[in-house]
């Protein structure tokens, strides 16, 4: 983030949503909101307001680990590095504003409207960790039972603990560790879809992690199916394996809490190697798998840009294998996760495909098009609104004086066609007397 915010003609707009989008490829109009910081550009990220604030608040960065002020710098290496008040916690008691030797703070800031015109869109949402009901094995019941985002912030040297291993309930160093894979996903009660396998390395990553910093530690990894494709993740898991991560296959349905202890009692039966049935094991700490969702806010999303998303909540390719990368929308692309679960290096590479197929579509002055197009007889048209109501790409509107279509939008399905009851819309180059003068033809040579 750092290069790229010191990058010419690179214009990092952080803190910020997107309000309204319209126009087409290679002459978009974006409206941005940017929104109040109530900290101008003056600051320089020093901290001073961070000291003197009693206020506090819900830190999202940490997952709620730990609580932060209501003024703040979003995480460690935020770009740009500067403060932000978060005004549903202030308390307006101004002595942020008092210590600041920038005049920085500024109560009376507003949001800003931003006008911007662009050739292209990369659509790069990211994920969201799936939250599990609360209950769900033990989910926000047993302090001592959290998902795998909580513990990469526990593991992290940034992070709450400094990078110290500890449960939530007491403190303490957990001896034995349970680790539960997909967690709301392969379900066809909550996500029916696998996460690439990206919760499975996660957790081999972690596992082996906490191994190499407590050797003493037992953790076991209770799975389904242990997905490891990709170049040198079956020789990571195996190198797992070999510190003694014990794997058990096995589904995990029910677990309670020791009241006394916090410990969580889990009955657990290996269902390859153990022909003793099941047996209860006590744990210190269990860690959820969880599923990689869409980002929240796909919706308003995916409403501005017209776009539309699979069954399983994620944006909609134009081909899911001969072109997952472009949308339906000429000059819209998709990057990572917001076309589907991914590992950060498919990630990467779809980042750069889709940066290299919008360059290419840029680099040229013109956008050509092939005139395969919909087109209304007005005076034929009911406005009945079903050619609008069935354009996979919504290229069509119904106005006062009839549907109206927009040839940057249209790719020539027929669709509309096939629906229209009154046969106002035809098909450049596909009209119907062409095909009954190819037939007549052909049956002339019979």
């Amino acid at each position: 983030m750092l290069e790229a915010a010191r990058t010419p003609g690179l214009h990092l707009h952080t803190y910020s949503e997107v309000e309204d989008v319209k126009g087409f490829v290679g002459n978009f109009e974006v409206k941005v909101r940017k929104h109040a910081r109530y900290v101008n550009n003056d600051c320089n990220g020093c901290g001073a307001c961070l000291d003197v604030c009693p206020a506090y608040g819900y830190d999202e960065f940490n997952e709620g680990l730990n609580p932060r002020k209501a003024i703040y710098i979003a995480f460690t290496q935020a770009v740009p590095s500067m403060a932000q008040i978060d005004m549903t916690k202030c308390i307006k008691c101004e002595l942020c504003k008092g210590v600041c030797e920038l005049k920085a703070i500024d109560f009376d800031q507003e949001d800003e409207i931003l006008d911007l015109k662009v050739g292209s869109i990369v659509v790069a949402t990211g994920w969201d960790e799936y939250e599990p009901q609360k209950g769900y094995l033990g989910y926000g019941v047993y302090p001592n039972v959290i998902t795998q985002m909580k513990l990469e912030r526990i593991l992290a040297p940034n992070g709450p603990t400094v990078g110290h291993l500890v449960r939530p309930s007491d403190g303490k160093r957990p001896k034995s560790i349970l680790f539960i894979q997909c967690v709301g996903s392969r379900d066809l009660n909550m996500n029916t879809y696998c996460s690439s396998g990206v919760c499975c390395m996660i957790s081999i990553k972690n596992t082996k992690l906490i191994k190499q910093h407590y050797p003493d530690t037992d953790i076991i990894v209770a799975y389904m199916d242990m997905r490891a494709a990709g170049k040198d993740y079956e020789e990571y898991f195996t190198a797992s394996r070999k510190e003694g991560i014990k794997y058990i296959r096995t589904n995990v349905s029910t677990l309670k809490e020791d009241p006394e202890t916090h410990n969580i009692k889990v009955v657990i039966q290996n269902t390859v190697r153990d022909s003793l049935g099941p047996r209860e094991m006590e744990f210190d700490m269990v860690v959820l798998s969880a599923a990689l969702t869409p980002a929240k806010g796909v919706e308003k999303i995916e409403r501005l840009l017209k776009l539309e998303t699979s069954q399983d909540g994620f944006f909609k390719e134009f081909h899911s294998r001969l072109n997952p990368i472009d949308t339906k929308i000429p000059g819209i692309a998709l990057a990572g996760v917001s076309q589907g679960p991914k590992s950060i290096s498919e990630s990467i590479a779809q980042g750069r495909a889709a940066a290299s197929s919008l360059a290419r579509l840029m680099g040229k002055d013109k956008y050509r098009i092939m005139l395969i197009r919909a087109t209304v007889e007005k005076d034929k048209c009911a406005k009945c609104g079903l050619c609008e109501l069935n354009c996979p790409y919504n290229a069509i509107t119904v106005k006062e004086d009839g549907a109206e279509v927009d040839e940057i939008l249209c790719r020539g399905c027929g669709t509309c066609l096939a629906n229209c009851p009154s046969e106002a819309i035809t098909l450049r180059y596909y009209r119907e007397p062409q095909y009954e003068k190819q037939i007549d033809a052909i049956l002339e040579e019979i």
